[in-house]
């Protein structure tokens, strides 16, 4: 078995050890769902019912189904991010235990340090941002379900991006954090802040055009439009079924930023792939490169 092998066994050994790092990464979605669930799904539901007009009539069934659509989608994308970082905090950990120093005084190279930490991170977010999907896919069929098979294959492959996103950007931040403290603190700014940014827990239409703008810059922000256009495909679909006009459903969708637009244009599903991809690249890279340069310092 290769150092590297060993190194992301170990690391995702250890995440999963620490039961109470652990619990609190497998639970948090569970709990978002809940909380989603009991307090912002009539709220959901009544923005929805709000911007369509009052002489169109929609089946409760296709609402319920909307709207459990919004509320797995808000959570799936906000767990990929907030799980990797949580995961990722075993970089930090070895650090302010000094552990890190051990591995320095071995033969193990640097940058396959790095590497283990990355893939140990992705793996154990994976595992949980899949469970979390379950969960959320199971509360889906009960409230009212719309996805078909090629639906729920474009959630696996943007829940699969979001965790190289979120494992990519926790590498770089994290590599410059060395203390529990900055841990707890950087937790905290992350699942606070993160589905706000995203737009997973307000719709990006709601806020200022100003912050739109800035906001239309973020590749987490696509990410969110990328799953929730996979979760909510089928119930929007349905409404054109029942005959609401096309032109209630595009707003709809621009409402619930289904429909982005990044300096004045509207950016396509292809579109959006190519952002969140073309983020994750660079950010691999600068992680790369910042290991490389801590080498030659």
């Amino acid at each position: 078995m290769s150092t590297t092998s060993i190194l992301i066994k170990r690391n995702i050994k250890l995440f999963f050890k620490d039961k109470g790092m652990f619990f609190t990464a497998l639970i948090t979605p569970v709990i978002l769902l809940v909380l989603y669930a009991t307090f912002l799904g009539n709220v959901y539901r009544d923005s929805l019912t709000a911007g369509i007009p009052e002489s169109i009539e929609l089946s409760k069934s296709v609402i319920d189904g909307l709207v459990g659509s919004q509320l797995i989608s808000s959570i799936l994308a906000v767990s990929c991010v907030t799980v990797a970082f949580c995961s990722n905090f075993l970089m930090v950990q070895d650090k302010a235990t000094d552990v890190i120093k051990d591995f320095k005084t071995s033969p193990v190279k640097p940058s396959t340090l790095s590497i283990s930490y990355y893939i140990a991170t992705l793996v154990s977010t994976l595992i949980i941002c899949l469970v979390a999907a379950t969960v959320c896919l199971i509360y889906s069929a009960t409230v009212g379900w719309y996805m078909s098979l090629s639906d729920i294959l474009y959630l696996l492959l943007d829940i699969v991006l979001l965790a190289l996103f979120g494992t990519a950007l926790s590498s770089v931040i994290n590599f410059f954090l060395s203390t529990q403290g900055q841990i707890g603190a950087v937790g905290t700014i992350v699942s606070s802040g993160y589905g706000f940014i995203c737009g997973a827990y307000m719709p990006i239409s709601s806020f200022s055009a100003g912050l739109q703008k800035v906001i239309s810059f973020l590749p987490g922000t696509y990410g969110t439009s990328l799953v929730r256009n996979h979760t909510m495909r089928g119930a929007l679909a349905e409404m054109q079924t029942q005959g609401i006009p096309v032109e209630v459903i595009n707003e709809l969708k621009s409402a619930l930023d289904l429909n982005l637009e990044l300096l004045g244009q509207q950016v396509s599903i292809s579109s959006m792939y190519l952002i969140l991809i073309t983020a994750i690249v660079i950010l691999i890279t600068v992680f790369i490169l910042l290991n490389r340069y801590k080498k030659t310092k």
